[in-house]
């Protein structure tokens, strides 16, 4: 796979690692906090990194829209 990607041992194992860690913060298993602890970023450049990439940094569902909405108004 390396002689394929023409990549370095370090970087397909950090890339890897960064997708792996993307795929659980997606499926709401990891924060995105500690995606990016896990992934060895801090959680701005990781979410620089979604947006350079043109990544979404939040994935909600319209349900949870609306919730967080809801709440927002009762704190007002």
């Amino acid at each position: 796979m390396l002689l394929s990607i023409k990549g370095s041992k370090k970087e397909v194992s950090n890339e890897g690692l960064y997708l792996a860690v993307l795929y659980f913060h997606r499926k709401k298993r990891l924060s995105l906090g500690k995606a990016a602890e896990l992934a060895g970023y801090s959680r701005l450049e990781f979410i620089e990194k979604l947006q350079r990439e043109k990544k979404h940094i939040f994935d909600y569902d319209e349900d949870e829209i609306n919730e967080i909405f809801e709440d927002a108004l009762e704190i007002v």
